[in-house]
């Protein structure tokens, strides 16, 4: 059968992360073998793409604990990826540039691809992967060949496909905070050597990282950030002729889990005094005060739940039309919902909630069809293609009131004196302002629709120099249609509204001028402004953008090539799906923001050294981004503001050596970015951005690791490794504020096990942040609670033991 030339999407960073298991290892040489990629969407050996491909093994994968995307943060330097309010609501960042926050109306800066398929949001990517063959990372503005644009890069995923050869292998896992786990596969021939097929399914639950007081109820639970999901994938692989290759894939994941609570870290006097009276609300039962985080204790009233479905199937067809030339195309269609329930004050007074139902949900479907035709001659390596990708959001918000959501303002701003302080200066009956179970209950029907033309081809000018020249067109149209409504007709804020009209009234002869614009702010806020009582707005914008690559390379000898690139992309504009206002009482109806745009340069090298046992590669980048798109939390609604500058410099080296000793093997990679706003900041956000560095931005951050197997006789083997990275100090807050700091740290991974050289079982004993280091995922100002920081904790040491067995 003739070889296919298809492509297995694949990465493009701007230098090559040239982890271990990778590479094939000469025994006798302790040399690194020739590995083959398909960066740009042919094969060549890695060490002559004029582009950096971080290819992180399934191997690897396995021996770093790596089950999701969010897993990889722990084996590629640059690479930042978090979560807060959900799982769903992830974020993820190279050399510190990404999306940032809950608001389903932004695309992700990095975007996902799995087995060739654009993902929606980066939330929409996580849950068990399966099996993999290989993750990939591409670093910097992805603009030519990897389906939509993104201006950060992109994480793309390969599993693996059907085997022609029988095998079945299961595993077993347990470990701490009682988890367990377990998943098995079976791959084979179906029908004869024409048609295979691969089924993976796996079951994973543990305990929550969290005790959680349920104050005042109705909550029930009393631990947080469990898990609990079940996933199946199954694949089919026919080949019909010698020339054509027909992939099917289908995916059902399910998550019904706790998730997620946070910890209050810091309080000012203004927090300290807020949080008594939470404790007097909640009966001595409100909040951590003092504070202490790392006891992993808190409060909430409110049952935080999180249910996703996960499910699509896709179909890709390669047809090696002759020698030369060779036709691909990716057909899918895709199904993402999420019901999400929370305690919004986070703590166990009765305030501010959402219910998990239909009424707080969201859900994307997407169909997307990207076609490619490649060739070659003598000279030239060609590619054309097209993209179109169609996709229908609708998000749901209702807000809540709690039973104490009235008298936790009043007795706040009367300094615990009246708890009806908030009926006497509105003039209306206590209980009335804010009833109980009512609140702002919003929808958001959001279309997306968009086709693009591509090109990417490479002059071989000769033998040692080539010049490569990509270009893409894209044709974007989004629509948004919103329905604003208050289920209580936001009486409250009228009130107050009308008496400073007047200049006349309670609220003008009990409240003092000072404290007017605190009060107001807080009764008036976006979720309580009559501006929003039975609204319906519609939008839409249309947008066309040209961006591509230009990239050299020179062969200096077998063992140094150089190359210089130059690449620019984007990042869709888009709508802010939540509340927006131009002041008290007036809704602001564009709520749309402009395209993120990026233009990168990079110079590189890639050497292979010491008769190629060791791989060292270096590249310098400068990425310059303008109309940067910031998702900024005020404490009750999120802004969306285009930040005219900001930019990221640094140089990224990794390393792999394959010892003398055989089945040792180390790698290692150190980012250094310096990535920051320029020195104009909207007057909307704080100054303390000018020239600083971005959230999630650290300077350094690098990762290390070494892995060993070899046998210890009577038919056994070890195969032990060890992971490392590092990331220096870096702010959590889009904001910027000193007290959502997070310190420098280290975090280790381990594993090692002993099985059968024929790997017909093998048991392993692991451990997940090895060293149990207390960190911050995110920090953020506390909802409703000024004064008041709390963070969302990263994962505790997680440690237990693995059964494998393979038939």
């Amino acid at each position: 059968m003739r070889e296919f030339k298809w492509a297995a999407s694949c990465a493009v960073i701007a230098v090559a992360c040239l982890t271990a298991p990778a590479y094939a290892q000469d025994a006798g040489s302790a040399t690194v073998e020739e590995i083959i990629v398909t960066a740009q969407k042919r094969e060549q050996n890695l060490q002559d793409v004029p582009i950096v491909v971080a290819v992180v093994s399934g191997q690897q994968l396995q021996d770093a604990g790596v089950r999701d995307v969010k897993d990889l943060q722990t084996v590629t330097p640059g690479l930042s990826v978090t979560s807060s309010t959900s799982e769903a609501q992830t974020s993820i960042r190279i050399r510190g540039v990404g999306t940032i926050g809950d608001n389903p109306g932004l695309e992700s800066s990095v975007g996902t691809v799995v087995d060739g398929v654009y993902r929606a949001r980066s939330g929409v990517a996580f849950g068990d992967l399966g099996e993999l063959e290989r993750i990939e990372i591409l670093k910097g503005p992805q603009g030519t060949l990897f389906g939509k644009n993104t201006s950060a890069g992109v994480i793309n995923v390969i599993t693996k496909e059907p085997s022609f050869e029988f095998g079945a292998q299961g595993e077993l896992t347990l470990g701490n905070y009682d988890a367990r786990g377990v998943s098995a596969t079976v791959t084979g021939p179906v029908a004869g050597d024409k048609l295979a097929g691969r089924l993976y399914v796996a079951k994973r639950e543990r305990d929550g990282f969290y005790t959680v007081n349920p104050g005042k109820g109705p909550r029930t639970t009393r631990d947080d950030q469990d898990q609990n999901f079940y996933t199946i994938r199954g694949q089919l692989l026919w080949l019909p002729t010698d020339t054509l290759k027909v992939r099917l894939l289908a995916d059902l994941t399910d998550r019904d889990e706790h998730c997620c609570v946070n910890v209050p870290t810091f309080r000012t006097a203004t927090g300290v005094a807020g949080a008594g009276i939470v404790n007097a609300l909640a009966g001595g039962t409100g909040t951590v005060n003092p504070t202490d985080p790392w006891t992993r204790s808190t409060y909430a009233n409110r049952e935080m739940v999180q249910d996703i479905t996960d499910k699509g199937f896709s179909g890709e067809v390669t047809w090696d039309i002759n020698d030369d030339v060779t036709l691909t195309s990716i057909s899918a269609y895709r199904v993402w919902q999420l019901t999400q329930g929370s305690d919004i004050d986070y703590s166990g007074a009765d305030i501010w909630y959402r219910d998990a139902d239909k009424d707080t949900s969201q859900e994307f479907k997407v169909f997307s069809q990207e076609v490619r035709l490649a060739g070659s001659t003598d000279k030239l390596d060609w590619l054309v293609g097209a993209f179109y990708a169609d996709e229908k959001l609708e998000a749901r918000t209702f807000t809540k009131f709690g039973s104490d959501y009235e008298r936790y303002f009043s007795l706040l701003f009367s300094s615990g004196a009246s708890p009806t302080f908030v009926s006497a200066i509105t003039g209306l009956p206590a209980g009335a302002n804010f009833p109980a179970g009512q609140g702002p209950k919003d929808i958001h029907e959001h279309k997306s629709a968009g086709w693009a033309l591509f090109t990417n081809n490479t002059w071989h000018v000769t033998d040692a120099f080539e010049i490569t020249l990509g270009l893409r067109y894209t044709d974007e149209e989004k629509k948004v249609s919103s329905l604003y409504t208050n289920s209580a007709p936001a009486n409250a804020c009228a009130s107050l509204l009308g008496q400073v009209t007047a200049g006349t009234g309670p609220f003008i002869t009990l409240v003092p001028a000072a404290s007017r614009p605190t009060v107001l702010g807080a009764l008036c806020a976006p979720h309580s402004d009559p501006a929003f009582n039975n609204t319906a707005n519609r939008q839409s914008r249309t947008e066309n953008r040209w961006s591509g690559t230009l990239k050299a390379s020179y062969r200096v000898n077998d063992a140094l090539m150089a190359y210089a690139s130059y690449a620019s992309g984007f990042k869709s504009g888009g709508f802010n799906l939540d509340r927006a206002r131009l002041g008290f009482g007036v809704i602001n109806r564009d709520t749309s923001f402009p395209a993120e745009t990026v233009v990168s340069y990079e110079l590189g090298v890639k050497s292979n050294l010491f008769g190629n046992r060791v791989i060292l590669n270096a590249a310098w980048f400068d990425q310059k981004y303008e109309g940067f798109q910031l998702n900024t939390f005020t404490g009750v609604s999120w802004i969306v503001e285009s930040i005219p500058e900001v930019t990221s410099r640094g140089v990224d080296l990794d390393a792999m050596w394959r010892t003398p000793i055989e089945g040792l093997r180390f790698n290692a990679g150190v980012t250094y970015a310096e990535t920051q706003f320029g020195k104009q900041i909207p007057a909307t956000l704080s100054q303390r951005l000018v020239d600083s560095r971005l959230s999630y931005a650290p300077l350094w951050s690098a990762s290390w690791g070494g892995s060993y197997e070899g046998s210890i006789g009577m038919g056994l083997i070890i195969r032990a490794s060890l992971s490392g990275k590092f990331t220096s100090e870096y702010n959590t807050g889009s904001n910027l504020d000193p007290n959502k700091s997070q310190q420098s740290m280290t975090i280790w991974n381990g594993r090692i096990g002993v099985g059968s050289e024929d790997e017909r079982w093998m048991i392993e004993a692991w451990a997940q942040n090895l060293t149990n280091v207390d960190y911050y995922q995110v920090v953020v100002d506390q909802p409703l609670q000024s004064g008041t920081f709390a963070a969302f904790l990263g994962a505790p040491r997680t440690a237990g033991v693995t059964l494998r067995a393979k038939f």
